[in-house]
C-alpha cells in the first residue's frame, strides 16, 4: 500500500500513479524511474516493497464488514473529493459506504458553543438532512457534534471526518457519538491506522469536511476558531459559505461576523441554504390550519419549553402535545434536546 510508504505524500503518490498507472507497477519500477519523481530515501522505500508489518493492521481491520477501504480509482470513492487540489489516495470507511457520494453540507463551529449555537446546529442539521443532504463534520466537541446528532434524527444521514486513524477515538468523550455514526451514518479518515490526534492532522481533515460539501455552515466560531480554517478552504475549493449571526458581544459569534464581513451568506433558518441551491422544500409542506396559526405565533422562532408554551397559549401540555405532533409530522416544527421545540418556517 502505497498510503504506508513512510515519507511518501499524497502529492508524490499522483504523481507516482500518474506515470506508472497501479500500485503494482509503482512497486515494480526501478529506483531510477522512482527517483526521478521522489526524493532518493522515499524512492528506497518503495524498492523495499510492501510492508507486511504495517499492512497485518489494516488486514485484520477489514475483517469487521462495516470497515472498508476506497481508492481514487473506486467508484465509491467520493467524486466531489475530485475536484480539490489535493484529494486522499485512500480513504479508511467506517459505515454506510453510500453517503460518500450523497450531496453533502458541512455544519462546523466552536467547540465551546452556547447552548443556543448547540439548539440552532441540531435545528440546522435536522431540517438540511430531512431536506436531502447529508451533514458532514469533524466530531469535535461542540457544534460538530450536535451537527452529527441533529443530521442523524433526519432521513440523509451523517459523516463525520475524523483527524486520527480509525481505530482511535477523539475525542473520547464521543465515543458513543462514534459508535452511532458508524451503525447510521459513516466515519471517515484518510489517515493509517494507529494516528494519533497530532494537531497538523486536524486542518488536513478540515480540506476534506469542505470536499466533500457544496457548501459550509459555520454556527458559532471565534476568532482562532479552526471553523474559520475550514471556511477558508471551502473558498479555495469555490463551495459555498453561510455564516449563522449573533450577539456582537459574544466572543463564539465573532468568527461568523467576521466571515459576513468576508462576503459569507447570512442565514437565519435552513431555508435560507436551500433557497441558495435551488431547493424550495417550503413548497411540500402542507399549509398551516388556520387553528395552528395561533399556536405558531405564540412559539416564535427561538426554542420553547412545554411548560412555557403552555402558559404562552393558556392550554394543558396534553392539548399542546396533540397539536404540535401534526405540526412537526408536516414539516413546521422540530423538536430539540431537552424537550424544546422550535418553528422551522
Amino acid at each position: 500500500m502505497l498510503s504506508l510508504t513512510r515519507g511518501l505524500s499524497g502529492a508524490s503518490s499522483r504523481r507516482l500513479l500518474s506515470r506508472f498507472g497501479s500500485p503494482d507497477q509503482v512497486y515494480a519500477a526501478s529506483f531510477d524511474q522512482l527517483n526521478e519523481l521522489v526524493k532518493f530515501e522515499t524512492a528506497a522505500e518503495i524498492c523495499k516493497g510492501i510492508n507486511a508489518e504495517l499492512l497485518s493492521p489494516v488486514k485484520n481491520w477489514l475483517l469487521d464488514n462495516n470497515n472498508r477501504l476506497v481508492t481514487l480509482a473506486d467508484s465509491d470513492y467520493p467524486q466531489a473529493l475530485l475536484n480539490i487540489p489535493d484529494p486522499p489516495l485512500l480513504l479508511y470507511v467506517k459505515g454506510r459506504i453510500e453517503l460518500l457520494n450523497r450531496t453533502g453540507l458541512a455544519i462546523v463551529g466552536s467547540r465551546h458553543a452556547t447552548p443556543q449555537g448547540i439548539h440552532n446546529a441540531e435545528a440546522f442539521a435536522e431540517a438540511l438532512s430531512n431536506a436531502g443532504y447529508c451533514i458532514i463534520s469533524g466530531m469535535a466537541h461542540g457544534i460538530d457534534a450536535a451537527a452529527h446528532r441533529g443530521a442523524l434524527k433526519g432521513v440523509a444521514g451523517s459523516i463525520a471526518v475524523i483527524g486520527t486513524g480509525m481505530d482511535k477515538i477523539y475525542p473520547s468523550a464521543n465515543r458513543e457519538l462514534a459508535h452511532t455514526l458508524a451503525s447510521q451514518g459513516a466515519l471517515v479518515s484518510e489517515f493509517p491506522l494507529g494516528t494519533p490526534p497530532l494537531g497538523s492532522n486536524f486542518p488536513r481533515r478540515n480540506r476534506l469536511i469542505s470536499g466533500m460539501s457544496l457548501g459550509c455552515l459555520v454556527v458559532e466560531a471565534s476568532l482562532q476558531s479552526g471553523s474559520l480554517i475550514t471556511a477558508r478552504l471551502a473558498l479555495e475549493q469555490d463551495r459555498e459559505v453561510f455564516a449563522i449571526p449573533g450577539s456582537i458581544h459574544a466572543p463564539q459569534s465573532r468568527g461568523c461576523h467576521s466571515l459576513l464581513k468576508q462576503g459569507a451568506k447570512l442565514v437565519e433558518n435552513a431555508q435560507d441554504i436551500l433557497e441558495e441551491f435551488g431547493a424550495n422544500p417550503i413548497k411540500n409542506v402542507p399549509p398551516v390550519q388556520a387553528s395552528d396559526s395561533a399556536l405558531l405565533a405564540q412559539l416564535g422562532y427561538d426554542p420553547v419549553d412545554l411548560d412555557s408554551l403552555s402558559v404562552r397559549c393558556s392550554l394543558t401540555i396534553s392539548q399542546l402535545s396533540a397539536m404540535l405532533l401534526p405540526l412537526e409530522l408536516d414539516g413546521h416544527i422540530c423538536t430539540l434536546p431537552g424537550g424544546l421545540y422550535q418553528r422551522i418556517h
